[in-house]
């Protein structure tokens, strides 16, 4: 599949590297400049979702697509949670593939200024990825970080489910019924443990509301 993708994505202008195994694709991910990295979920030597861990921990934040086969929910939090971007399932069209990684890019080109982000006492300090309650810090993982930061920037708006959705997954990803709800609910567990009141709240038929105080 590796050389099957690489030829393709030759053919569409990109210029691309191979790794076959996770430790060499730490290992180039690592030390050369990617726009994008795309990642299986079932590599020898160290597994996908093990590789994104360990990138993101080492505060590389190149976009990365994950390939997996798995479908549950459970899996496809796990990956978002490690700290890919996207996911796509096999099998899977080329023209999908390359449509996810041009979205990605554009959304690279397209990354606010840096700052700080602030709601009532939350905040977000963009330049280090991370967010806090009147000075408590709140241990996020990259995708509770995107759903915050979202909610943070609709503060006192009340977004629908598909709207959060469509913000926060690529368009045409298959995203599962309730991916939301879980998060909101890490959300206010997390938010609970610094003490901070119900800050996101349920508006009954439609979806959430993160309100400004």
């Amino acid at each position: 599949m590796a050389d099957v993708l690489r030829r393709g994505l030759i053919e569409q202008g990109h210029v691309v590297d191979c790794a076959y195994d996770g430790d060499d694709g730490f290992a180039c991910a690592s030390e050369s400049g990617y726009d994008l990295l795309i990642f299986d979920v079932n590599l020898p030597r160290r597994d996908g979702l093990s590789l994104v861990r360990d990138l993101r921990a080492g505060k590389i934040f190149t976009p990365i697509l994950l390939l997996t086969s798995r479908d549950t929910v459970e899996d496809v939090v796990a990956g978002l949670d490690a700290g890919a971007d996207d996911y796509l399932r096999k099998p899977f069209a080329f023209e999908e593939l390359d449509a996810r990684l041009r979205t990605l890019a554009r959304r690279l080109q397209q990354a606010p200024e840096l700052g700080d982000l602030v709601v009532g006492a939350l905040r977000l300090d963009q330049a280090v990825r991370r967010v806090s309650y009147n000075g408590a810090m709140i241990d996020l993982t990259a995708r509770e970080l995107a759903f915050m930061e979202y909610f943070m920037r609709n503060a006192g708006r009340t977004l629908e489910r598909t709207t959060i959705e469509d913000a926060l997954f690529e368009r045409d990803s298959e995203v599962m019924s309730n991916v939301v709800d879980v998060y909101v609910r890490r959300l206010r567990a997390k938010l609970a443990d610094v003490n901070a009141p119900r800050l996101l709240q349920t508006v009954r038929g439609i979806g959430y509301r993160l309100e400004r105080s």
